[in-house]
């Protein structure tokens, strides 16, 4: 489910590049300060004083996008084994280090980037930072602790195979994205990592893992001064390298509505519409993101919600997100609901689809969508961890440091022409993927072959309605 699980609705802005503008900002309207090492490294530092704390992240262009064909899952595993060993360490050594010094350090995978986390107390940061560096540079990627990781993390995608709504995101991406990387989990495939070598990673490592690859953000009890002394010393000697360009596969065109139905004994059908959505360098984002909340992203808010759960309690939950990445990613609605009532259920969310489509939203439903997103934005930056994410983030993706202070314009300034616009351009009923994973006989047409919500059938000389 990872393309859902790690859908970024607050919506960052991806057609404003950094500009002299951008560095211009007074200071309190700016997220840090911009540097950059001889080697290509650039770093991000803002001072928190507030806690005797430090948080660095890593953000490293070394994600599913670079997964070569058949070793689907390479970039992930690259990532979490950095903590399984180095040439000086094992990984029993660096969990009882970081024990001992009560820091967290992690490493995962993503699509678009692979992420590595430190926060330590600011007393301990040298003996932080001499682990981080050791990880980063020198990982061993022995053989026994791949095999171990690679059965762990194949034990975890056979298990979810157990979750109705994980099987439909999984037969939704791979549908949609065809060949294109997207299309498979971060994780990686059965096939894929079983196809995975020390060699392998050690390859990917060297190849990706580079300082003129990366965005290394810092915040915490450090002054400026202090914090460029500790990233020279331990970041500067990391060598450069020439990244390899990655030639992707193009993502296949729905020509029409395409219907997955996947058969599985359980009493409620989980579903998942969409279509290709947009890449985060296109500037309708914003407006994309204000009606993804009126739609359905709003929680009960949402008009999704608001009828066919309020009104007609089809669903327990319904609700719609995007997910744009340097690539278009999804657009989708997703929600569980009983057998028999799937076709309602589809049928509804098409029509609110067309509803948005048609008719604008009306001004009470735009100002509290921008109510919202406008005054949840701050929790994105109000602690040292989301503080370093969202620099490394606004600067992986061209935003500006100054961005979080230019966002509740970019929202301010939309009109129900806007979003209807957008709904129009991005949502397509008519060419779009509908995955439905439940009891096939339980299900009414399209899906299968059972009753509509309310037929009756006799049985044993009764009329019996189903329930």
């Amino acid at each position: 489910m990872d393309k859902f699980i790690k859908s970024l609705s607050w919506g960052l802005i991806a057609a404003l590049v950094w500009t002299g503008a951008a560095m211009a900002a007074p200071p309190s309207q700016v997220l840090g300060v911009r540097e950059k090492l001889p080697n290509g490294l650039v770093w991000l530092f803002s001072e928190q004083s507030g806690l005797p704390l430090v948080t660095l992240k890593l953000l490293v262009k070394a994600g599913t996008l670079q997964d070569p064909p058949g070793k689907e899952g390479l970039a992930n595993l690259a990532a979490v084994l950095l903590l399984s060993g180095t040439k000086k360490r094992s990984a029993t050594q660096i969990a009882q280090e970081l024990d001992f010094l009560g820091a967290k350090l992690s490493a995962a995978g993503g699509d678009d980037f692979a992420e590595v986390s430190l926060t330590i107390l600011k007393k301990d940061l040298a003996a932080g930072l001499d682990l981080l560096q050791d990880i980063l540079l020198h990982p061993a990627f022995a053989p026994p602790e791949v095999r171990r990781k690679v059965a762990e993390i194949r034990a975890s995608l056979k298990s979810d195979e157990d979750e109705p709504m994980v099987v439909a995101a999984r037969a939704f991406n791979k549908d949609l994205f065809g060949a294109f990387p997207y299309g498979h989990p971060i994780r990686g495939t059965q096939e894929g990592l079983a196809a995975i070598t020390p060699k392998d990673l050690q390859g990917f490592h060297s190849r990706y893992w580079r300082p003129n690859n990366a965005i290394l953000c810092v915040a915490g009890d450090l002054t400026q001064d202090e914090a460029r002394k500790w990233v020279t010393q331990i970041f500067g000697s990391w060598p450069e390298g020439k990244i390899p360009a990655v030639k992707l596969p193009p993502i296949p065109a729905l020509k029409d509505r395409q219907v997955v139905v996947i058969d599985k004994d359980i009493t409620q059908a989980n579903i998942i519409w969409g279509n290709l959505g947009i890449a985060r360098s296109n500037p309708d984002f914003y407006a994309l993101q204000v009606m993804n909340y009126i739609l359905g992203g709003g929680g009960f808010a949402s008009r999704l919600m608001d009828n066919i759960r309020v009104n007609r309690g089809l669903a327990y939950s319904v609700s719609s997100q995007f997910d744009p990445g340097l690539e278009a990613g999804i657009y989708a609605v997703t929600l569980e609901t009983k057998n028999r009532s799937s076709a309602e259920a589809v049928d509804q969310v098409l029509a609110e689809i067309r509803r948005i489509q048609k008719q604008p939203v009306t001004a009470a439903e735009l100002s509290d969508a921008k109510s919202y997103l406008i005054g949840s934005f701050p929790r994105k930056m109000d602690s040292l961890s989301r503080r370093a994410w969202l620099m490394g983030y606004v600067e992986f993706y061209g935003l500006g440091l100054d961005y979080p202070w230019r966002y509740p314009d970019l929202i301010q300034k939309l009109t129900p022409g806007d979003i209807q616009r957008v709904a129009e351009k991005y949502l397509h009923p008519d060419q779009s993927l509908l995955v439905v994973v439940g009891k096939k006989s339980a299900m009414p047409p399209p899906f299968g072959a059972g009753p509509r919500p309310g037929a009756e059938e006799k049985k044993d000389g009764q009329k019996k309605t189903h329930p």
